[in-house]
């Protein structure tokens, strides 16, 4: 029982430490340390902060080589579907100049429909 008590001791005093600690890192109780403390907490500091950015920039460098690859897959993708479509639009104007064909050759009369595009305020036009 003894042994115990002296560990829970021990245990206190050792998270007591260590709230001062994460104090002293968030910058609060300062006015007590040294000029020693100060610039242990400091050198703390700069590694921890060395530690942050090497982490961020690995993350950073993974999300990169993430998007990187997807991209490439898209635009392989984008490709197979373009070749896709391409074949389709192919076999379609084929049918169609087919079914052209074919519909000008039953019919008795086959004429051309001209289109005239004009964008703009309507003016007045002769009509031919």
């Amino acid at each position: 029982m003894h042994h115990l008590k002296h560990e829970a001791a021990m245990m206190s005093r050792e998270i007591e430490l260590l709230e001062n600690s994460r104090r002293k890192l968030l910058g609060h109780n300062l006015g007590t340390c040294s000029m020693e403390e100060l610039q242990d907490i400091d050198k703390q500091l700069q590694r921890s902060l060395k530690n942050i950015r090497s982490r961020k920039a690995q993350l950073f460098k993974e999300e990169t080589e993430k998007l990187q690859t997807k991209e490439k897959s898209l635009l392989e993708e984008n490709e197979r579907l373009r070749e896709k479509i391409g074949l389709k639009q192919r076999h379609v104007q084929e049918n169609v100049g087919q079914q052209e064909i074919g519909s000008c050759n039953r019919s008795t009369q086959c004429s051309e429909v001209v289109t005239e595009l004009f964008i703009g305020p309507p003016t007045a036009r002769k009509l031919s």
